[in-house]
């Protein structure tokens, strides 16, 4: 079918990297419903590209089109052409934060056919994340079943190098942090007891802003990498290393086998929902009360 002929979904979806892995189950949902339909991701484009990369979405746009802007002013003329192509949509899937309305009011004001509402925040206590953030596409008799909606989504067909180790030692919040000299005499028992043990530390934006990775670390860094090229050299591991992160949901759903710290978020919520995830959390969310012992021998027991 031509392209122009196809349907078309538009999937408005901004938020981190980990808000928006967290949402590909129901951006699959759709492709697995609805196969004939052209999917476009509207989102932050390097990290919405991860969608067309997962085979899940057909193209992404930008939500950084400032016309966009007025969609939540109540009574604003909408721009002329901007209204157009929103129109032109079949179905809109939004996860804009709208929480009086007024992007809805707007959006039916300039004639958008069918817009599904999801929520734009997780709520602690009411399922896994990526169950909620789907939950909206109830309404269209779509539902998230086991154990398929657990499946990795990228990394397929990587050539896994045997005890390629990635360690991640941030995420998006310095509370979530595991002590980096920790992980430092982790690394340092690895490479005694395996020699041949290739430690790589996978370094994002906001580490690299933060400064959180000690200079001194003497393994290879993957730093700054756009997030499709990361997920293919992520593919290549046996083991990650990290914590409630977005690159740890990228690693866990590029099937890598994971173990994930935990401190003062909860993982019924929020850990990645693939299977080969073993996760320790802190008891009470107090890192000083994690025994270093607990983590060594589960890490030992996963090298491969």
């Amino acid at each position: 079918m031509d392209d122009s002929a196809r349907p078309r979904v538009l999937v408005i979806r901004g938020g981190a990297i980990g808000d928006f892995i967290l949402t590909l189950p129901a951006i699959r949902l759709l492709r697995q419903n609805l196969p004939r339909v052209q999917i476009e991701v509207m989102g932050y484009p390097g990290i919405a590209s991860l969608a067309v990369k997962a085979g899940v979405a057909d193209s992404v746009r930008t939500l950084g089109d400032r016309r966009l802007a007025l969609l939540y002013a109540r009574g604003a003329q909408i721009d002329p052409a901007l209204a157009e192509d929103l129109r032109s949509y079949n179905m809109i899937v939004s996860y804009l934060y709208d929480p009086d309305g007024i992007v809805r009011e707007n959006l039916e004001k300039i004639g958008v056919k069918t817009l599904i509402e999801c929520p734009h925040n997780v709520i602690p206590g009411q399922g896994h994340a990526a169950k909620q953030l789907a939950r909206s596409l109830e309404k269209l008799a779509m539902f998230l079943e086991e154990p398929d909606w657990r499946q990795p989504l990228l990394g397929g067909g990587a050539q896994i190098v045997p005890k390629r180790i990635a360690l991640h030692l941030g995420s998006g919040s310095l509370t979530k942090n595991w002590p980096v000299e920790g992980w430092r005499r982790i690394a340092q028992e690895i490479t005694e007891k395996h020699p041949d043990a290739e430690i790589v530390l996978v370094m994002g934006e906001a580490e690299m802003e933060r400064g959180t990775v000690p200079v001194d670390l003497p393994w290879e860094r993957w730093s700054g990498l756009p997030l499709t090229e990361l997920a293919e050299r992520l593919g290549t591991c046996s083991l990650f290393l990290g914590h409630d992160s977005g690159i740890s949901h990228l690693a866990s759903t590029c099937g890598v086998p994971c173990l994930l710290l935990f401190g003062p978020t909860d993982p019924v919520t929020w850990a990645p929902p693939q299977t080969g995830l073993r996760v320790l959390r802190a008891p009470e969310g107090e890192w000083r009360k994690l025994p270093y012992e607990a983590v060594r021998d589960t890490v030992m027991g996963m090298v491969r």
